[in-house]
C-alpha cells in the first residue's frame, strides 16, 4: 500500500505513518555541548566535521555558549574560526546575548575576535550598550565603552542606553547597580535629555521608578524638569502616580528634589495619588501657598490610615482654603523667587540653620 500522507503541521504522526515532509531541527550536538560546556565535545564534533556557524533551530553554538555563560567553550568555537558576529533567525548576535555578570568573559572574547560593539539587533535595533545598560551590566558598559560603543544610538523606539538604564531601574534592591551604570553614562557624555518611547526622558523613568539618587544625578546633568510625555505627564506627574507603588522608597525626596529644580506648580487633582502617603502629601501641600480643596483626595484615605496619621490628616483638612502662617507665606515667596535655583541657592544663603532648613520644606508632620 502507498503511504499515508499527513499534512506537515501534524506535530505527532500515528505510528507506522510515513510523513514526507521534513521535520525542522531544533538543536545540532554541537549546540548541546557548547550550552553545557563540554569543551572536549565541542572540539571533537569540530573536528569530525561539524560547521561552526551553523544556525540549527534558530542559533549557532557561539550563542548557546554565550547564553549559557560557558567562557571556554566560547574560547574554543571563535579558535576555530566561529564568526563572532553571527546572527540567529531573530537577529541576534552573541554578544547581544550576553545578559548576566557572568558572561563578561564571553564578552570580552567576543570582542576580541571581531565582534562588532556598535552592532544592531534586526528587529529592535538594539546594541549591546543598551542590553547592558537594560540589565544593569557595569563591567559589560565599560567594556563597551572602551571598544567604541555610541552613546547617542537609538534603538527603534527611539531609546538610548541611558533611557533603557533609567527605564529599567524599577527594583529598589537593584537602585544602585543601575545608578552606576547611569552614572558612568552621563560621565561619558550621555544626553540626560533625550526622549524615548512615548518621549519620555530619564527623568520621567527615574520619577516612574522611584530611584531618588538616580534622579538627582539626572538634574545635575541638565535633566528639563517640566518637559510633558506624549501623554501630557511631566516627570512630577510619573513621580506622583508611582507613590502607593513605593511607598517605602522615599517618594517625598523626590517631590522635594523637583520642586527645588523648579518643577511647575502641581496640579491640586494629583493630590489623590499622594494622599495614602503622608510624608509625600505632606512636600506637596507645602508648595502651595494655601492648602487647596481636599475633595481630590481626602475620600481616598481608608479610615484606618486616617486614624494612624490623625494629626496630619486633620490639619490638613483644617486648614484647607485658610490662610496659612506669615512664616510659611515668607517661605513660599522666597522660594518663587529661586525658583529652579532653589537646591543651589537656599544653602548659600546666609541665614540661620534653622532657616535654611526651613526653606528646604522639611517635613513636620503637621500642616500650620
Amino acid at each position: 500500500d502507498s503511504p499515508t500522507l499527513l499534512p506537515a503541521s501534524s506535530p505527532h504522526p500515528p505510528a507506522g505513518l510515513w510523513v514526507l515532509s521534513p521535520q525542522k531541527k531544533h538543536t545540532s550536538p554541537l549546540r548541546i555541548a557548547a550550552a553545557r560546556g563540554y569543551r572536549d565535545c565541542v572540539k571533537h564534533l569540530i573536528l569530525q566535521g561539524a560547521e561552526v556557524d551553523a544556525v540549527v533551530g534558530g542559533k549557532a553554538a557561539l550563542h548557546d555558549s554565550c547564553i549559557h555563560q560557558r567562557a571556554e567553550c566560547t574560547q574554543l568555537l571563535l579558535n576555530y574560526g566561529a564568526n563572532a558576529n553571527v546572527l540567529s533567525e531573530e537577529g541576534l548576535a552573541p554578544l547581544h546575548l550576553c545578559t548576566s555578570p557572568e558572561t563578561l568573559r564571553c564578552a570580552e572574547l567576543l570582542l576580541e575576535h571581531g565582534a562588532l560593539v556598535n552592532l544592531s539587533t534586526r528587529d529592535r535595533r538594539t546594541t549591546p550598550l543598551h542590553v547592558a545598560a537594560e540589565h544593569g551590566l557595569e563591567a559589560h558598559l565599560q567594556l563597551y565603552l572602551c571598544y567604541g560603543a555610541a552613546l547617542a544610538h537609538r534603538n527603534r523606539e527611539g531609546e538610548t542606553a541611558l533611557n533603557a538604564a533609567c527605564a529599567s531601574a524599577d527594583k529598589p534592591a537593584e537602585a544602585e547597580r543601575y545608578y552606576r551604570v547611569a552614572k558612568r553614562l552621563l560621565e561619558c557624555g550621555a544626553d540626560a535629555r533625550t526622549a524615548g518611547r512615548k518621549n519620555h526622558t530619564p527623568l520621567h523613568n527615574a520619577c516612574g521608578n522611584c530611584h531618588p539618587r538616580l534622579v538627582e544625578l539626572l538634574l545635575r546633568h541638565g535633566a528639563a524638569v517640566n518637559v510633558s510625555n506624549c501623554a501630557g505627564y511631566t516627570p512630577m506627574d510619573c513621580a506622583l502616580q508611582a507613590v502607593e507603588e513605593y511607598l517605602d522608597g522615599q517618594p517625598e525626596s523626590i517631590i522635594a528634589t523637583l520642586l527645588d529644580h523648579g518643577a511647575a506648580a502641581i496640579n491640586p487633582k494629583m493630590l489623590k495619588f499622594c494622599s495614602l502617603a503622608p510624608r509625600a502629601l505632606e512636600v506637596v501641600l507645602n508648595s502651595y501657598d494655601r492648602i487647596p480643596s481636599c475633595d481630590s483626595w481626602v475620600e481616598v484615605v481608608p479610615p484606618e490610615m486616617w486614624q494612624e496619621h490623625k494629626t496630619f490628616y486633620d490639619s490638613a483638612l483644617q486648614m484647607t482654603n485658610q490662610p496659612r502662617q506669615l512664616q510659611h507665606l515668607a517661605r513660599y515667596a522666597v522660594r518663587k523667587h529661586l525658583g529652579a535655583r532653589c537646591h543651589s541657592a537656599i544653602p548659600e544663603l546666609k541665614l540661620p540653620p534653622a532657616l535654611r532648613d526651613y526653606l528646604q520644606l522639611p517635613l513636620e508632620g503637621y500642616i500650620w
